[in-house]
């Protein structure tokens, strides 16, 4: 026990009860998120009403819907394929986790305000799911193959949810962040270069539509707005100087 208390003032910047603290947080906001996302489903004609007027609008602006032909390419490649499937399941948990954890023992300064902004992307989504559900583009059959599966997550889950893509928002974010809070140069382009290629995921494996990442998007600079206004009103006041 001392030999931990003692690694835990070693690695982690406030120690264990800090670090329990954060884990209480977020994981607390997961579970009350998932569960208010669940009850959240309440009309799935209107959700599917909506994803066809998407479909509607995206086949008049473009003649095609871009995200089959997304879908297609991609599986025709077999080496593809599997990594867009895993981009789509790991990049809002899993390697959202693990930068988030990275920050907090590393760039300990930077953790708050991405918390903060990622907290209040998700809760702005989840306003947006209540407002606007939305099926996603493979349960619309319109030519889209689906393999998604919840598992455990059903139980709690809104299939409807698909505006705002909230796997576009917080790849903003977090490319947004850690470009700026990385040193090397290899991982500030590949954080920079992260939210395309979650983009290009989730559109592919047919979760979601081109304006569904566009209206993550705006969910994600609306909170990096809120959140970083200081520093927003900072850069301005020195850039007129």
């Amino acid at each position: 026990m001392p030999a931990l208390v003692a690694a835990g003032h070693r690695y982690l910047p406030r120690g264990w009860r800090d670090l329990g603290v954060q884990l209480a947080i977020w994981f607390g906001f997961l579970a009350t998120y998932q569960v208010a996302r669940g009850l959240a489903d309440r009309a799935p004609s209107e959700a599917f009403a909506n994803g066809f007027r998407v479909v509607q609008f995206e086949t008049h602006v473009s003649g095609k819907l871009v995200e089959l032909s997304l879908q297609q390419f991609v599986q025709a490649k077999d080496w593809l394929a599997p990594v867009v499937s895993w981009t789509y399941w790991n990049s809002e948990f899993t390697v959202l986790g693990l930068a988030l954890l990275w920050i907090y023992v590393r760039r300990h300064e930077a953790f708050t305000r991405l918390r903060n902004a990622i907290l209040l992307a998700n809760v702005i989504g989840l306003a947006g799911y209540v407002a606007v559900p939305m099926a996603p583009p493979r349960l619309l059959g319109v030519g889209f193959a689906d393999e998604h599966s919840d598992g455990l997550v059903t139980l709690a889950a809104n299939p409807y949810a698909a505006m705002p893509s909230l796997h576009a928002a917080d790849a903003l974010i977090l490319g947004v962040v850690l470009a700026f809070v990385c040193r090397s140069l290899w991982a500030k382009v590949l954080w920079a270069a992260w939210p395309a290629w979650v983009w290009f995921a989730v559109m592919a494996t047919g979760n979601h539509f081109w304006l569904d990442c566009i209206a993550g998007m705006a969910v994600a600079l609306l909170a990096l707005g809120v959140v970083y206004r200081r520093d927003l009103g900072t850069a301005v006041a020195a850039h007129r100087r």
